[in-house]
């Protein structure tokens, strides 16, 4: 791997004299990010070439595998051996190790991390409407922001090859995703700061655009049937059951299953600390909740193996809450942009949120358990609607494409300086031609390493469990 670095810093620090430095105008921070094209061309982000000392990809994965619940790491092989998408989902760490010797132009801004298509969607705000935004910062942490953006292109190219899009129209995909991040960052660079950040993506804004009637009158479906849903009516059939005395979470055994008696009460003690992180307001909430039960729930492709699970609290025995609480390691950027300042890595991915999401969780908030695992806790199941990627036609890719680029520019607008970014990408497509160049070679490199996982599981040298067999 490559050694720890980290990036210059994006703003000077306030001065404690009388004083202080006026701040850059809006010229003159333009021109700053003009002048990092000299050091860093934009074209020259369109380069990827595997090194010579390439970390083996099967070693990176099992370096990820540390710290994760023996039981479930075959299901997370299982999971990223379906294809070269689902690889590249559970492969964030490789991707890191590899962006750090591409071409950055030193601005940096609070960074998703695993940025690709998957982890973006709807949810509702604690006052009730549904935005799109990211909804997965497991592995926020300052950093280039170019790193996000390749992320995220290279993903538009392999879902789309899974999907069967030709590679010109992935292409296309990329250029038009990468096309509005540029765009979008100039427009943030022309609002005040404030306007930035009470500025939002709300779903319905983003239906009246769609020019595909399918996928319009899907979202609108998609959308009243997640308004419709509640916990009492949906959520709690379908994950708890009552037994006359108190309820339960129902075990699904290998992804929802009860821990030994001593990690629940470990939990419960997690959570006294939990409560201690909200905001005042909060804690009142919380309090008119008895936390009932814990269980382990297995998520996503990345996540699986880590001690993630759902908590099931009751105000009464009609008004029923889940919390989801989530295993927080470290970074995977961590060893390439520097550690985090947070000492508890649930606190790091609960400041990435607030520094990116245009809304954040009512219940957000994070713990350490007795054994010294780190937590970050969130609602589970808030009017969430995930993107349905697998039945994207290369039309609604493009469509969505343009969102996530528009999506992304937001969270680094909010949290970095969008005048350089906006200076150093300029007007013309040169960076966008640039990183769909990248993007098409690097989902080539994925499928190599997909390749070598499919040989070792051939050869045995890895356990895989196939959900449904």
């Amino acid at each position: 791997m490559a050694k720890s670095r980290k990036s210059p810093r994006n703003f000077e620090p306030l001065e404690t004299s009388d004083s202080l430095k006026s701040h850059p105008t809006r010229e003159e921070l333009y021109a700053m990010g003009k002048m990092f094209r000299e050091k860093c061309p934009r074209e020259s982000h369109g380069s990827w070439k595997a090194p010579v000392d390439r970390p083996s990809p099967l070693d990176l994965m099992k370096i990820s595998n540390q710290d994760r619940m023996p039981e479930l790491i075959p299901v997370r092989h299982g999971r990223m051996l379906q294809s070269p998408f689902t690889f590249y989902r559970g492969a964030a760490l490789n991707m890191a190790a590899d962006l750090a010797g591409t071409p950055a132009s030193g601005i940096r801004v609070q960074a998703c991390g695993d940025c690709h298509l998957s982890n973006f969607g709807a949810y509702a705000t604690p006052e009730r409407r549904v935005i799109f935004d990211i909804n997965d910062l497991d592995e926020t942490l300052p950093a280039p922001w170019e790193w996000d953006v390749k992320r995220l292109a290279a993903s538009f190219v392999l879902a789309c090859r899974d999907n069967g899009i030709k590679d010109n129209d992935a292409r296309d995909a990329v250029r038009t995703c990468v096309r509005s991040y540029r765009e979008r960052m100039a427009e943030y660079s022309e609002m005040t700061v404030l306007d930035v950040w009470y500025s939002s993506i709300n779903v319905e804004d983003f239906i009246e655009k769609c020019q595909d009637k399918d996928t319009v009158k899907r979202m609108k479906k998609r959308l009243a049937k997640a308004r419709e849903r509640t916990v009492l009516e949906h959520d709690f059939p379908e994950l708890a059951f009552s037994t006359g005395v108190a309820a339960t979470i129902r075990d699904n055994p290998p992804l929802i299953f009860h821990h030994h008696e001593q990690d629940l009460q470990n939990i419960k003690q997690a959570y006294v600390r939990y409560r201690d992180t909200m905001q005042e307001d909060r804690r009142l909430l919380l309090d008119r909740y008895k936390l009932l039960d814990a269980a382990v729930k297995v998520v996503g492709v990345g996540s699986v193996g880590t001690f993630c699970g759902i908590l099931l609290l009751m105000a009464s025995e009609h008004d029923p809450l889940f919390l989801q609480f989530k295993h927080a390691r470290p970074s995977v950027l961590e060893a390439y942009a520097g550690k985090s300042k947070h000492a508890n890595n649930g606190e790091r991915v609960v400041h990435g949120c607030r520094m990116m999401q245009s809304a954040s969780d009512l219940f957000l908030g994070w713990t350490e358990g007795n054994a010294g695992r780190q937590f970050y806790v969130r609602q589970l199941k808030d009017m969430k609607i995930k993107p349905m990627i697998e039945i994207f036609t290369s039309s609604v890719m493009q469509e969505y494409a343009q969102l996530c680029g528009w999506t992304l520019a937001h969270a680094h607008a909010r949290s970095g300086e969008p005048t350089k970014i906006s200076g150093y990408l300029g007007k013309s497509d040169a960076f966008d031609n640039a990183v769909a160049d990248f993007a098409v070679a690097y989902a080539d490199q994925s499928e190599a390493d997909h390749d070598d996982l499919m040989q070792a599981v051939r050869e045995g040298k890895l356990e895989v469990f196939i959900e449904g067999q």
